[in-house]
């Protein structure tokens, strides 16, 4: 059965002259406004404990627009400006549900660059698009087509840091759920290989940074060497922001086709709940973590497996899935990271990655028959033991339960996903 969902559609685009000017105009206009409104935001909070909100943001605009210090604030088009208003007001929402931190000032070098169109700001006519304020449409290259029939709801139109424009077009898109299947797969994450799957099968990891590390060293040095404020040091700005874009497209580019491998060939994907901002911590291996880019990986299973029908599972990251023993279920007290292979008392061989694929696997189906998901909950419950600790001695029991080398099939029907 299809069912409807938002979907985003990015391209690559080439204005003129005139078009580069319009937009740079608006950029730097939407980001004056975030600020302004940011900077009374606060100062009505600290001052007077007083909250400010979207509608009162709004007509101070239009007041801003009056005085002659802004008044060019209405040579551009409004929608992008109010747009930027309401991202504002979700910022604060989200800061005060205490899902993010306080919302900060945009800035002219690090910020995105970026703004946003709704239905009444641009034209869509026979596959053009024509923002407000031009005259002519953006000459897009339309690397894949829009759904049948497509109508854009919204526009948003960016310049990244090497210079490239793109527009991002959100529409309505009919999908339809992926065939079932009886595969299921649990996911160890890992440097050395991307990514271990219960299968046995190792993806290695690209490195896409390290590959180009000698290219990026190289256009740093040229930067360094650039007088400040100059136009050869933007020249070597610029070449340095494509080598890192050439990076993370790469690196993009490949979740994409790993993700949608997995996705389509597994009807259950089991993961872990790795706290990447608290790894990155570590000095050591932190360049090499953010090259891997796990917490992208997660975001477009997420969202994949939503769209095709898909369970993913999420096993507490304190789950002990290197230590434990597949075969009689014994977690092992120590376990240092250059053991790459260890053997149980039970006589059972471990290859350290797989063994903790197989146990991610086996515990996201075990806790998920039980009725309770799996994600850390820090809460005390009525024993005086947190829920993430009851989850992960309940998933080591059910792993327990299941024989040694049972069927995923067999597992799949006792979690009842089958």
């Amino acid at each position: 059965m299809a069912r409807q969902v938002r979907r985003a559609f990015k391209y690559r685009f080439y204005p003129t002259g005139e078009q580069a000017a319009e937009l740079s105009r608006t950029f730097g206009c939407v980001r004056l406004v975030y600020n302004k409104a940011l900077e009374e935001r606060t100062r009505a909070w600290d001052g007077e404990q007083r909250r400010i909100s979207y509608a009162q943001s709004s007509a101070a605009l239009t007041q801003w627009k009056k005085t002659a210090e802004l008044a060019f604030l209405s040579e551009v088009s409004c929608v992008p400006l109010q747009q930027v208003l309401r991202h504002l007001q979700t910022a604060f929402g989200n800061f005060f549900a205490k899902r993010a931190a306080y919302p900060r000032f945009k800035s002219r070098k690090r910020s995105r660059a970026s703004a946003e169109y709704t239905r009444s700001a641009f034209t869509w006519r026979e596959g053009r698009l024509t923002l407000a304020k031009m005259t002519e449409p953006l000459d897009i290259r339309w690397s894949r087509p829009l759904p049948q029939g497509a109508e854009p709801t919204t526009v948003t139109v960016s310049r990244d840091s090497a210079g490239r424009w793109f527009g991002s077009i959100l529409c309505q898109d009919s999908l339809s759920a992926a065939p079932a299947t009886d595969a299921a797969v649990g996911i160890d994450a890992g440097i050395t290989s991307l990514m271990t799957l219960s299968t046995g099968e190792k993806i290695a990891n690209p490195r896409h940074e390290r590959r180009d590390r000698a290219r990026l060293a190289k256009a740093q040095r040229e930067l360094s060497r650039k007088a400040p404020r100059s136009a050869n040091r933007d020249k070597a700005r610029r070449k340095v922001a494509r080598v890192h874009a050439r990076i993370a497209d790469r690196r993009r580019d490949f979740l994409h086709k790993l993700s949608t491998r997995l996705v389509r060939e597994n009807q259950t994907v089991v993961i872990e709940d790795l706290t990447v901002a608290n790894l990155l911590k570590n000095r050591r291996v932190a360049r090499a973590i953010s090259d891997a880019a796990w917490r992208e990986l997660r975001t477009m299973l997420e969202y994949k497996c939503a769209w095709y029908g898909r369970e993913l599972v999420v096993v507490d990251r304190w789950f002990p899935s290197s230590k434990l023993c597949g075969g009689c279920g014994t977690v092992r007290a120590k376990l240092p990271l250059d053991v790459r292979e260890w053997t149980c008392g039970c006589g059972a061989v471990h290859d350290r990655d797989v063994n903790a694929a197989r146990n991610i696997l086996a515990a996201g189906l075990a806790v998920s028959a039980c009725g309770d998901g799996v994600r850390p909950q820090r809460e005390p419950s009525r024993t005086g033991r947190s829920s993430a600790k009851q989850e992960t001695q309940r998933a080591i029991a059910g792993i327990s339960r299941l024989q040694a080398g049972e069927e995923v099939k067999t597992c799949l029907r006792f979690s009842g996903t089958a």
